[in-house]
């Protein structure tokens, strides 16, 4: 990503440090995280891809659900709107599909 990192774990853990601007590092503030810091708010589901965009953060998990976090600006979160989230929030508009892979972009998402 653009001044942040995410890594996932073998356990299906998701990991992330740098810059915390716009909440993109998944820990419900904006604060940078010199070390990897494990995303808590998806701590009960396994990741099996994860994906750090310009300003924001993709995971899927093993279900096939898509969560995005971070900057939401022109809606590259995929929730309707343009709010940034501090937070992982799943994409409900893919609810029902079994995604396989996600790429997060400088201003959108794949």
């Amino acid at each position: 990503g653009a001044g942040h990192s995410l890594a996932l774990a073998a356990d299906g853990s998701v990991w992330s440090w740098g810059h915390g601007g716009e909440g993109r590092l998944g820990h419900g503030d904006d604060q940078n995280q010199l070390l990897p810091k494990k995303v808590e708010a998806i701590a009960g589901q396994r990741a099996i891809a994860v994906s750090a965009g310009s300003g924001h953060s993709i995971a899927i998990t093993v279900d096939g659900a898509v969560w995005s976090w971070g900057f939401g600006g022109g809606g590259r979160l995929g929730h309707g709107d343009g709010q940034n989230q501090q937070l992982p929030m799943k994409i409900e508009a893919l609810a029902g599909q079994c995604v396989v892979a996600v790429s997060a972009g400088g201003s959108h998402s794949l």
